[in-house]
């Protein structure tokens, strides 16, 4: 099963920029469709909303309404590493950022540990 692990979380202020990234085992990747998630302090895990994903075969993305335009995802092959371009943030935002991974012809699905994020207003 592939591996994956969260950094670049941290404090940031109210309008700053954050960069995370997501180191994979993997090393193929268009039969993946690939994720971010977070988690708000206090929640359960079934309540991981998907803030941004892309798509494997092809680079299709997809963003949350509320973080459309400030969001970049995108995946870099040659380092085996998913990112996740945050800016303009907001206090709203503070929460524990996943990665997750999920194989498109059987639906197996991987998590990270999770890096967190806290926004300063």
């Amino acid at each position: 099963q592939v591996q994956l692990v969260e950094s670049g979380g941290g404090l940031v202020q109210a309008g700053g920029s954050l960069r995370l990234s997501c180191a994979t085992s993997a090393r193929t990747f268009s039969h993946y469709e690939m994720g971010w998630y977070r988690q708000p302090p206090g929640e359960d895990r079934e309540e991981r909303e998907l803030v941004a994903s892309i798509m494997g075969r092809g680079g299709g993305t997809g963003y949350a309404d509320s973080v459309k335009v400030r969001f970049t995802v995108n995946l870099d092959t040659a380092k085996n590493a998913l990112y996740l371009q945050m800016n303009n943030r907001t206090p709203e935002g503070t929460s524990i950022y996943y990665c997750r991974f999920e194989t498109t012809t059987t639906q197996v699905v991987t998590w990270g540990r999770g890096t967190q994020v806290v926004v300063s207003s």
